[in-house]
């Protein structure tokens, strides 16, 4: 796993010097190298982690006809299936061991049908010096970062926007409807990012870019295909698919280590793959910690399992760095947590197995969740729900208020994915007044949820899922909190063949009652403990509402709430009672506080430290 940055244009600078600024600014992503090309309006580049072909596959990268040149960041899993099929049908000859080499050859043959052709996680740039084009891809589900801007008429590109910042004429400027986004989803969903001008290219999308025009084009769509089989054979499939995959995401030439927690999707992927070393982090708070589980499934397996507790003070004092790594603000707690393990696990390998994935593909998560008596209930019209719900109005709250209430509304109007930090009307409460905006979150899911109108609501819920919370939170974490340290990370769950099962199951496969991923628990059950593979879902828990309810903790909240640049954005007197209302017991207000706290922490780090 690497890095680049690039640029192309007819502008007038320095390449070399700027090319090397911007590869510099990311040299956490590939410390072990750095590679620059530079010719007529184009600039490349790349910082390497060494990972397969340790001497060979240095970037750039040219094609044996010297052609084309290539900056790669991922790991293709299927690149010696593809080598072989080269080889047999043109007589490809290979100079180095590499994917990468791979890749370009495959372009060289196959052109912009590449992407498609490839299995593994992947953002990429080749440059055509013939055609003086680009070409350029990244992955099916959004697992490697890609992305863009202009300034004036180059277009310049990296795997991290702070590469950016050394671009002369890059301005930085917030983008007020991706701000209220962020608010409510607490990650910046929109395809425009919180940067204004700055894109990101959206997953299973490629791109060209030629004579100052970029088209882009979606090579892969999430589809949903179910098909009659008993749940035995699901539960085969299943296990026969995630077994695959693991083999494939072990290649490498350096050894490769895994995350454990006490759920299932680790704890499969490690019983599996069997790493010497695993790593766990936790902290010392009941009900906040699973590291013993990890331990536990460790001494089963016999291997190694390093576990390291997080003190409060260390998570507040990571915080500003963690808010820098992610490009953009973002609020995810559990980003934290996952900034310390990786950091843990960079000391003694470069490469790390973990479970991302399982729960958008499987069906996982607790809001998938319906009772059965909701379930039937929904099945009467939308009309006939409002009127009841409307009749109940005026009663006293109840439970039975509460169920006709919510269950008045369609998935449509309540789910936006894993995390609804703030409603429309709350997030313009708290802004500054040139701030606030007309945006909702509808604008956002509508789109997605037009193209499975007519599908069941956990299938709603889950393509909503893949398309914003998985690659605009889950990866985006998973990447940048990895990559800070210099450490890959592998997602074996997220990976075309097993996506091309899962997307084949039924939903009683995928749910039934209050049993979440039913067939792939069944699967694990294959490989791990009842105590592991029927575990709830927990995640990584962050005692964040706790802690500030300590005034030394406080303290630090309250100082950026009254920052002068606070009021810039927010109404700090609105913020202020946010926060005394959580000190105070009123209200639990942690996750809007934390939410409010991480972009004033980001934007500091942007704006004022990097100005």
């Amino acid at each position: 796993m690497c890095g680049f940055a690039g640029f192309y244009g007819p502008e007038n600078i320095d390449k070399e010097k700027i090319i090397k600024l911007m590869a510099d600014r990311i040299a956490h992503r590939g410390p072990d190298s750095e590679g620059l090309f530079m010719e007529d309006d184009v600039a490349m580049g790349f910082r390497r982690l060494s990972i397969i072909d340790l001497s060979g596959g240095t970037q750039p990268l040219h094609s044996g006809d010297d052609r084309y040149v290539i900056t790669f960041n991922g790991e293709i899993y299927n690149y010696k299936d593809l080598r072989a099929e080269l080889k047999e049908e043109f007589g490809t000859e290979f100079v180095t061991d590499s994917d990468t080499e791979t890749i370009i050859e495959v372009y060289r043959h196959f052109g912009e049908a590449t992407a498609e052709k490839l299995r593994g996680m992947f953002s990429f740039v080749i440059y055509d010096r013939v055609e003086k084009s680009l070409y350029g891809a990244r992955d099916y589900f959004g697992i490697k970062p890609f992305y863009y801007t202009y300034v004036g008429k180059n277009l310049v590109y990296g795997s991290e926007i702070k590469s950016f910042l050394d671009y002369p004429g890059f301005r930085k400027e917030i983008n007020p409807d991706a701000l209220k986004m962020y608010l409510v989803f607490q990650y910046s969903p929109l395809e425009e990012s919180i940067f204004k001008g700055v894109y990101k290219l959206p997953q299973g999308t490629y791109f060209t870019y030629k004579n100052g025009e970029l088209k882009t084009v979606r090579y892969f769509e999430t589809s949903f295909d179910p098909r009659e089989r008993s749940f035995d054979e699901a539960v085969e499939k299943i296990d026969a698919v995630v077994e695959e995959s693991v083999r494939y995401h072990k290649i490498a030439d350096v050894e490769v280590g895994g995350f454990l927690s006490g759920g299932v999707d680790s704890s499969y992927i490690t019983s599996v793959a069997r790493p010497e070393k695993t790593y766990s982090v936790g902290f010392n708070i009941e009900g906040f910690d699973e590291t013993s589980l990890a331990g536990g499934l460790s001494k089963i397996l016999g291997i190694s399992n390093k576990i390291r507790e997080i003190t409060p003070e260390e998570f507040f004092d990571a915080l500003p760095k963690v808010q820098y790594y992610s490009d953009e603000p973002h609020s995810n707690l559990s980003a934290v947590p996952l900034y310390f393990l990786s950091e843990l696990a960079a000391k003694e390998v470069k490469v790390v197995l973990s479970g991302e994935g399982a729960d958008e593909f499987f069906g996982g998560y607790d809001w998938y969740i319906e009772s059965e008596a909701s379930r039937k209930y929904r099945k009467l019209p939308q009309g006939l729900r409002n009127g009841l719900a409307k009749t109940l109005g005026k009663i006293p709250q109840s439970h039975i208020k509460r169920f006709f209430r919510e269950n008045a509304k369609s998935v449509e109007d309540t789910y936006i994915g894993q995390a609804f930090i703030m409603g429309d009307k709350e997030a313009n409460y708290y802004l500054a007044p040139e701030y606030k905006r007309d945006i909702t979150f509808k604008d956002v899911t509508k789109p997605f949820y037009d193209k499975v109108r007519d599908k069941d609501d956990l299938t709603k819920k889950m393509y909503l899922d893949m398309n914003l919370w998985l690659v605009g939170d889950i990866l985006l974490k998973a990447d940048k909190m990895t990559m800070a340290h210099s450490l890959e990370l592998r997602v074996p769950y997220l990976d075309k063949e097993v996506w091309n099962l899962a997307r084949t199951l039924t939903t009683e496969q995928k749910m039934k009652g209050r049993e979440t991923k039913r067939a792939f628990r069944k699967a694990a059950s294959r490989h791990i403990p009842e105590e592991w593979y029927n575990r709830k879902k927990a995640g990584f828990m962050v005692p964040f509402r706790k802690w500030i309810r300590e005034e030394k903790f406080a303290a630090r909240v309250r100082e950026y709430f009254n920052k002068d640049y606070a009021a810039q954005f927010f109404d700090v007197k609105k913020l202020n009672k946010l926060l005394q209302d959580h000190l105070s017991g009123e209200r639990n207000n942690g996750r809007k506080i934390y939410t409010i706290y991480s972009f004033l922490l980001w934007y500091e780090q942007y704006f004022i430290i990097n100005d």
